[in-house]
């Protein structure tokens, strides 16, 4: 199962034997898309641990960070936004911090109704298509950021951006998910969310640079910030294109290499087997009917709104403790790479013991979220600006957890349809917060921000208390499964274990992880 550095090397890709590229192929699906191409899903195949090991090691080696460095590019975008604020966008046209929230508002609703349809999208036209079409798209949006020159140029941008950049996320979460086992993927998507965090590192390091350039060719510094930044994501975008494989199956790897990544991920997964199956009316059905999924997306809004008002205004927070703005968007860094160690190991650790919830429910508590909003809230405004910066660290650096509920409720979607409209709704769920969340931090409550903070108190508590809650509902669940399955007579039971897979997470054979 080699990849692209193997056909640079000259090897042929195509199991019909005509040479074809096939990592510029379009696939979906964990096995195949068309019913002459081999499936290589192999019900009795035998493999050992180490031939195993030895295909996840490609897969994290040589396609995991290429999924990465999508998200990388992501987020170095979207944070600098607040390393433009830092350095006066909105005084440069004309209006306060309550616009941006405004806009933030109407961002956070575009990005989440783009998040939910581009998951469905990706299905259609294939994750390894969808993404670098949209990278592409986003890209020209923000080299469009040095024409801004008004309110209404403002808007009009971050709408636009909000609209390439919304399906990124789910088609990605989609994409790993016909690479890697359930329990496999919780790390994965820790580290997809930990390198969030790193692009905001080197994001707020570039800022301290690129601001320096205002006043050259007549631009303010941030405009060079989005124009350095766009140059980037249509050069990656490109190599993206050319190098992303649809599928196991469209890889140049050997057949046994492919018939072992392809069974291992539908063993773990039966639904997995049609991965390429399209939406249904059924799925969506289904979907809206799951206490269990409204409870996930529930979870994200609680943890994720504290985020936003930091998120957007860290920068600016820090150069409220007297420092300059290339200090202030540099003294960014050590927070966010933090915060990245912390969820890889919290989530690695989650991964190793079978829980999501405490873990959960530890990211909100243990390291920083809720203790580290109490510590700004209640800091006096005499306090010594490292003591400020302290507990700004704190809290930027907590073990972001989101990536944990996504695994979770990934795990306990139980069928393809059903997932795909799971991951939509998560990440619209993911955003759309962004609608009340943007309005926390208030320009007449700046700088210390003594309101907002206690609001971010109040949502970081009622976050680690629906841990709990999601984790005794599954509990429940599991329970009433496993008694209704024993009441079955023996044909009952057959006709059950038939449906399985039809029935998904609703199969009184299916069984919630915790």
């Amino acid at each position: 199962m080699s990849t692209h550095s193997d056909l640079a090397a000259g090897e042929k890709s195509d199991s019909k034997g005509d040479g074809t590229n096939v990592w510029t192929e379009t696939q979906t699906a964990v096995g195949t898309l068309h019913p002459e191409e081999p499936s290589y899903y192999d019900k009795s195949l035998s493999y050992t641990q180490e031939e195993e090991n030895a295909v996840i090691r490609i897969l994290d080696t040589r396609l995991f960070p290429a999924v990465l460095l999508t998200t990388f590019v992501l987020n170095m975008d979207r944070t600098n936004l607040s390393n433009a604020i830092s350095d006066g966008l909105p005084a440069d046209l004309g209006f306060t911090i309550n616009t941006v929230n405004t806009a933030t508002a109407v961002y956070s609703v575009v990005f989440s109704l783009a998040a939910f349809s581009g998951a469905l999208i990706a299905k259609i036209v294939g994750p390894s298509r969808w993404i670098p079409i949209l990278m592409a798209a986003w890209g020209i949006v923000t080299l469009s950021h040095a024409a801004i020159k008004n309110t209404a140029g403002y808007f009009c941008v971050r709408i636009f951006i909000a609209l390439t950049e919304g399906g990124v996320i789910p088609s990605a979460l989609i994409y790993m998910g016909g690479f890697y086992k359930g329990a496999e993927l919780t790390t994965r998507l820790a580290w997809f969310w930990g390198i969030q965090s790193i692009a905001n590192a080197v994001s707020g390091l570039m800022a301290s640079g690129l601001l320096q350039l205002r006043g050259r060719g007549g631009l303010e510094g941030w405009k060079w910030l989005f124009l350095v930044d766009g140059i980037i994501t249509m050069v990656v975008s490109c190599f993206i294109w050319f190098y992303l494989p649809r599928s196991a199956v469209k890889t140049a790897g050997a057949s046994r290499q492919i018939q072992i990544a392809v069974t291992r991920v539908i063993r773990d997964d039966e639904s997995k087997q049609q991965y390429e199956k399209r939406v249904t009316r059924a799925d969506l059905k289904d979907s809206a009917r799951d206490l269990a999924l409204w409870g996930h997306l529930l979870l994200t809004a609680l943890v994720l709104t504290p985020t936003q008002p930091l998120g957007t205004y860290l920068p600016t927070v820090i150069k409220s403790f007297h420092f300059n703005v290339f200090v202030s968007n540099a003294l960014t860094a050590p927070p966010y790479i933090l915060q990245c160690i912390a969820m890889v190991l919290v989530s690695w650790h989650s991964g190793r013991t079978g829980d999501r919830a405490l873990h959960g429910a530890f990211g909100c508590t243990g390291i920083g979220k809720l203790v580290g909003w109490i510590i700004l809230r209640t800091m006096p405004s005499s306090a010594p600006r490292g003591v400020k910066y302290f507990g700004a660290v704190i809290v930027a650096s907590w073990p972001y957890n989101h990536p944990l509920n996504v695994g979770w409720m990934s795990e306990n979607t139980g069928s393809v349809g059903k997932r795909t409209i799971a991951s939509g709704a998560v990440i619209f769920a993911g955003n759309v917060y962004g609608t009340w969340a943007s309005q926390i931090y208030q320009a007449q409550d700046a700088p210390d921000f003594r309101t907002g903070n206690s609001i971010n108190i109040a949502f970081a508590a009622a976050a680690t208390l629906m841990w709990i809650i999601q984790r005794q509902y599954y509990r429940h669940l599991n329970k009433v499964h496993a008694r209704k399955y024993a009441a079955l007579t023996v044909e009952e039971r057959e006709e059950e274990d038939s449906r399985a897979d039809e029935l998904g997470n609703r199969s009184l054979r299916f069984r919630f992880r915790t």
